[in-house]
């Protein structure tokens, strides 16, 4: 990259004084002497105490490529082509839907993911998996922020409350019977996950009580639950924030999950979950991440179809929601700097007891726990703190019947938002696709077929292109999101600087980012509205 690009990147970054829409959790940039600090104003949570595994290099930028220092000098953006998909492609994540007889009859038809770090560790997560005992498909972007605890925690859990909440009287007493009986429990969900998408065991024992203690509060109940699908996914996102609150406040023994507790309690996470059965779509979304809807109409044009709102200081509907909800006193204290309080951008999230409980609460809490410095949770009580909660993790739900011409659903974190608009990801998957289509290799063999034949035919589809063409939808958007010029075009050079930017630096150009494309069965749900 030439000097003046590199020159301007760093210059750039030593003037920053705050985050331009993209600081998350109370971050100032401190320039000084040519290098750039960070304050953290109130919780640089990581995700494990010291001596316990951890995510840092999952998803992470290999360290032989990015820098650790903003001295212009040190600075070097050569990455050759396949080191970029290397590291563009390491978090792919992709799965085509199929029934017994190999022939898709989901309206889902297959779907693609991506992750790209910038924090380290990353600080999203994602989920997928189809429901075992009730019908549909769930995906869901979990944007985390002062640390990946609450993240991880809520794409391990939320899915297991919606499929739970979703369940009939019959099958929840199946379920408890076979738990008391000591009995294989029947599976509720299967999974689709990266292999870097991991669990860990020793939570995973208290999640699963948690969860049972749940669905026994709904056989409880006088009579059978059933819940609309919007009712199960408020439902299951409220009681998930619930337990987070209360697992924290509870005596525990075992200081790891004391620890692991602490740490989800007081970071925090934004969430948006899709849920499909045949032609019912319902998105739960809670925070700023996003879910629109690619629609091709008749003429071959496309268009788009937003499907949530970003719950944030700049949404009115937001404002006005907290203004009622608080004094008339507060009005011009709850958003200060375009954020909840002056501390958080989203003002929906999972977690962030800091905004959700009394400062008694706090105190108790966090002077009866072990050394909270090491895990990086300091008290801190904003000013104006007078009549919490101010966050809540309650979603708003929206429901579209999927029609023939509702071709893909892209949900993606902030930091895919921050850098494309929703008309560009459109756009760009729309082309992709095209341009696959385009690509595909002709398979009307000469008979009879000879290696002669075969090889021309290779050559061709070299020719072609595809060896250089993106597979992964998602990994096509985030080439684009950060590599992208005035122009729309990918241009290396900056690719390769954005790639390479210290941590320190890389904050500042961009987030953590995390795309998930469904793409729909346009033929199964013109299918089934001839038969209905």
């Amino acid at each position: 990259m030439s000097r003046t690009v590199s020159s301007w990147i760093l210059n750039s970054a030593r003037n920053s004084i705050f985050l331009q829409g993209k600081g998350r959790l109370y971050s100032i940039c401190i320039p000084e002497r040519n290098k750039v600090k960070w304050k953290l104003v109130f919780s640089k949570t990581r995700l494990y105490p010291a001596g316990s595994c951890s995510l840092d290099n999952a998803f992470s930028l290999p360290k032989a490529f990015r820098h650790t220092s903003t001295e212009e000098e040190h600075f070097s953006f050569q990455l050759s082509p396949s080191q970029i998909d290397d590291i563009l492609r390491a978090g792919e994540l992709s799965h085509k839907i199929l029934d017994l007889k190999g022939k898709n009859a989901n309206s889902v038809l297959r779907f693609e993911s991506n992750q790209l770090a910038s924090n380290t560790p990353i600080e999203d997560r994602r989920s997928a998996a189809t429901c075992l005992q009730t019908k549909g498909m769930m995906f869901g972007v979990f944007d985390g922020h002062a640390g990946s605890a609450c993240a991880q925690a809520v794409s391990e859990r939320l899915l297991h409350y919606i499929a739970v909440s979703l369940m009939s009287r019959q099958t929840l007493e199946e379920i408890e019977l076979a738990v008391e009986c000591m009995k294989p429990v029947l599976p509720i969900l299967q999974s689709h996950k990266h292999p870097s998408d991991v669990e860990y065991q020793e939570v995973t024992s208290q999640y699963f009580e948690n969860l049972r203690v749940y669905w026994q509060h709904l056989l409880d109940l006088d009579t059978d639950p059933g819940f609309s699908l919007e009712e199960a996914m408020i439902c299951a996102f409220k009681r998930l924030d619930s337990d987070i609150s209360l697992e924290v406040q509870a005596p525990q023994e075992n200081e790891f999950m004391r620890n692991t507790a602490l740490q989800v309690a007081f970071s925090g996470a934004t969430a948006c979950v899709a849920h499909v059965d045949g032609v019912n779509l319902h998105v739960a979304n809670t925070g700023d991440c996003r879910a629109i809807l690619g629609v091709q109409e008749e003429d071959g044009t496309w268009s788009t179809l937003p499907l949530t709102r970003d719950h944030n200081a700049l949404d009115e509907f937001e404002i006005r929601r907290l203004k009622r909800e608080h004094p008339r006193s507060e009005e011009k204290t709850l958003f200060v700097n375009d954020r909840l309080l002056g501390i958080l951008v989203p003002s929906r999230a999972f977690g962030d007891v800091q905004l959700k409980w009394s400062k008694e609460l706090q105190h108790s809490v966090l002077d009866n726990s072990c050394d909270v410095e090491a895990l990086n949770i300091f008290q801190y009580v904003p000013p104006n703190y007078h009549t919490p909660p101010y966050l809540t993790a309650e979603p708003e739900v929206t429901y579209h019947k999927l029609r023939s011409k509702d071709k893909f659903l892209v949900i993606a974190s902030d930091g895919l938002w921050e850098l494309l608009s929703n008309e560009k990801v459109v756009k760009l998957v729309a082309e992709h696709l095209t341009e696959l289509n385009v690509q595909k290799p002709q398979l009307a063999f000469e008979k009879p077929v000879n290696l002669g034949y075969m090889h021309s035919l290779l050559l061709q589809r070299k020719n072609r292109g595809i060896a250089s063409l993106d597979q992964n939808i998602a990994t096509h958007l985030i080439r684009h999101a950060i590599g992208s010029n005035e122009y729309g075009e990918v241009d290396q050079e900056k690719l390769a600087a954005m790639l390479t930017l210290p941590e320190e630096l890389a904050r500042m150009y961009r987030d953590d980012i995390t795309i998930t494309v469904v793409y729909f069965n346009s033929e199964t749900i013109e299918n089934s509205y001839r038969n209905n």
